[in-house]
């Protein structure tokens, strides 16, 4: 089966490489959204993502903690001068979304903050796509139980020393707010041009395989293997309320 499904991986990076050559000929702006709770593998995803493509068009945005001077000026400020230039393609390990989940949650804003990243964030983003951004937003979701796992790991494998952190350290005493939080961001910015996707992501390689097809099929680009992307893995679901109310984890 991991055979299989490494086989499967192969040919969905020649399509992801098929894929920017259309992103740099076409001078596409490329923006690809990766949220989720700690330890849900946005890293893992990302690394999948961009393996075999090119270091000058592909660029990976993980921001640290705002600087004094970010905290004093317009709160997506510091991420616009990370967005794709024509022919980029450019993937955000967490984004803007960091203020209505764990800004909200540990709080490290005000409630004045939070309140007004729901009218700022549908102007900027409604914004972008009609500036021709293409916007993909992924949230991925892991089980409690396989959170405590990864996180667990985390303290004892000496090459995952660096993902420590102390968000980390209270993840699952905040799980319930963690998911509220999710909830309301799901359902509140679900914008027509800039969808959420929420992702099933208990399963490392499955869900590497799940997200890159399903990214790839939302994308216009040639000689596409129509064959191969449709297949429906059943872990990426578009957030609905019915998909939200069903409360994944």
């Amino acid at each position: 089966m991991i055979k299989k499904k490494k086989k499967i991986l192969h040919r969905l990076f020649i399509e992801l490489v098929k894929l920017q050559k259309e992103v740099i000929a076409s001078n596409l702006k490329l923006l690809i959204i990766l949220e989720g709770r700690d330890a849900a593998g946005k890293d893992g995803t990302i690394k999948r993502i961009i393996k075999h493509l090119s270091p000058r068009e592909t660029i990976v945005v993980a921001l640290g903690k705002p600087t004094d001077f970010q905290e004093r000026a317009w709160y997506f400020q510091r991420y616009t001068a990370h967005l794709p230039v024509s022919g980029e393609l450019v993937l955000f390990n967490r984004s803007w979304y960091n203020r209505i989940g764990v800004e909200k949650v540990m709080g490290f804003c005000t409630n004045k903050e939070y309140k007004s990243f729901f009218t700022e964030v549908d102007l900027f983003e409604n914004g972008l796509a009609d500036a021709g951004f293409i916007i993909l937003k992924y949230y991925l979701d892991i089980s409690k139980e396989e959170q405590q796992k990864r996180l667990d790991s985390r303290k004892t494998d000496p090459l995952k020393q660096w993902k420590i952190s102390p968000i980390d350290e209270v993840a699952l005493k905040y799980w319930k707010d963690y998911s509220d939080a999710r909830d309301i961001m799901l359902s509140k910015t679900n914008f027509k041009n800039a969808p959420w996707f929420v992702v099933n992501a208990d399963n490392k390689m499955a869900t590497h395989i799940a997200l890159i097809t399903h990214l790839l099929s939302r994308m216009k680009y040639k000689n596409k293997n129509e064959k191969l992307l449709s297949e429906n893995y059943g872990l990426v679901n578009p957030a609905t309320p019915e998909i939200i109310s069903e409360k994944l984890f």
